[in-house]
């Protein structure tokens, strides 16, 4: 069996929009891309280690615990071994309290790259792949969010393109979640129950290409 880790913010988490509720496993894209890679004959486990708020490489003023790249070697050798991290953060590096662009998001996912590839893991156990993920662009913010998220929309102009690039420098794989879908229509930040339904089935369908 391979396994693959999820390393990601809320919207892989499952926020149901406009709610503190979480869609189940197999409604949320980490579960579509499990079942889907299990039945075209993928031995896979996808393993989600998802938290609401989660940053790259920034502290949270308000919430402790959202630096991603604090304790990001040890998840990485506590699941291993790995065949895959799929990184999909940024998204939260562009609330209200950054006064960040794509390029300072960019620098977060590098920082993360780095400290994946430069883990210790135990004899014989390899350094996994590496897939990028760039959300999808920031809506128009609504409800309760939306006073963290002002001129989130701004902000997070040009993610995909900068995201791109670094996996080129990097050597890692990269999609484009904007590609196939968009932030959710009802808050304008995570994903509506049909947009995990139609990223988990296009991230998977590219998975299963390499995995």
């Amino acid at each position: 069996m391979k396994h693959i880790l999820v390393y990601a913010d809320s919207i892989s988490w499952g926020i149901i929009p406009m709610s503190r509720n979480r869609f189940p496993f197999h409604q949320r894209w980490p579960g579509i891309l499990e079942n889907n890679l299990n039945k075209v004959g993928k031995d896979v486990r996808v393993i989600e280690d998802c938290l609401n708020g989660r940053r790259t490489m920034y502290h949270d003023p308000i919430r402790p615990g959202r630096n991603g790249l604090i304790g990001l070697s040890e998840r990485i050798e506590v699941n291993s071994p790995l065949e895959l991290v799929i990184l999909m953060l940024g998204t939260n590096d562009f609330q209200v309290n950054h006064a960040h662009t794509a390029k300072d998001a960019a620098k977060g996912m590098k920082a993360l790259i780095d400290e994946i590839r430069h883990t210790n893991l135990e004899p014989g156990m390899h350094i996994p792949k590496i897939l990028v993920i760039a959300p999808p662009p920031i809506l128009e913010p609504k409800g309760d969010i939306a006073i963290k998220f002002i001129d989130g929309d701004k902000k997070c102009l040009g993610l995909a393109a900068v995201y791109e690039q670094l996996c080129k420098e990097e050597k890692c794989d990269f999609f484009d979640a904007g590609k196939v879908t968009t932030s959710s229509l009802v808050d304008g930040v995570h994903f509506d129950l049909d947009q995990h339904l139609i990223f988990g089935h296009a991230i998977a369908e590219y998975v299963k290409t390499f995995i």
